[in-house]
């Protein structure tokens, strides 16, 4: 047994995170497809890759719990996983309310979308070059963290406009279905600013 533990091969955490932040990424690209144009097949690619991001982690998790030599802290390595697969998960779950509630996505959700999508863009880029380049990672980060601020003030937009064009009772409850889609694309761009604030925390940790 001890045998085995010594002559297994060590994890790559920083390629395992690298294909996770990939994952995310291709299924923000879905999601905006989805968000702009209604199309299901966008929906299912989009759960697909939920899954196998879910797999992923899974995976990590397991390695992570086995393994004594880590690139950078345990606790970021998981956190930083965590936060890139809520990104994903909380499109996937838009997705899922949106069908739920009977609501098309509309420009909203679709500006939105394409936000979440470039966080994941840069989310990717900043993991990408954490080794090697670590300021090249920092100023990913960065932009990401904009990038929620963005998200911020267009979720902020969308909920005025759902309550400007309130005319008759039944407009409520389009209210409040648009709304609760709403605050799940808002979480998932705080899921953006949480890993980009992860990758901030390794970059100093590192220096």
């Amino acid at each position: 047994m001890f045998n085995s533990l010594f002559h297994r091969k060590r994890p790559d955490f920083l390629k395992m995170l690298l294909d996770q932040a990939r994952l995310t990424r291709e299924g923000l690209q879905a999601f905006e497809s989805y968000a702009r144009t209604g199309n299901e097949a966008d929906a299912a690619r989009v759960t697909q890759l939920e899954q196998e991001e879910d797999e992923l982690r899974r995976i990590l998790i397991d390695d992570l719990n086995r393994s004594f030599v880590t690139p950078f802290d345990r606790e970021d390595i998981f956190a930083l996983s965590r936060a890139v697969d809520d990104m994903l998960d909380y499109a996937y779950t838009s997705i899922d309310e949106m069908q739920i509630l009977a609501v098309k996505p509309n420009e909203y959700v679709a500006r939105l979308a394409s936000i979440l999508r470039e966080a994941a863009d840069e989310i990717y880029l900043a993991i990408q070059n954490i080794r090697d380049h670590p300021n090249v990672a920092n100023d990913h980060a960065v932009r990401a963290k904009t990038l929620e601020n963005v998200a911020e003030s267009v979720y902020r937009e969308a909920v005025t406009h759902l309550f400007d064009c309130v005319r008759a009772l039944e407009d409520v409850v389009h209210v409040l279905k648009m709304r609760e889609v709403y605050r799940h694309l808002s979480n998932a761009a705080d899921r953006g600013d949480a890993a980009a604030n992860i990758i901030g925390d390794i970059v100093v940790k590192m220096g």
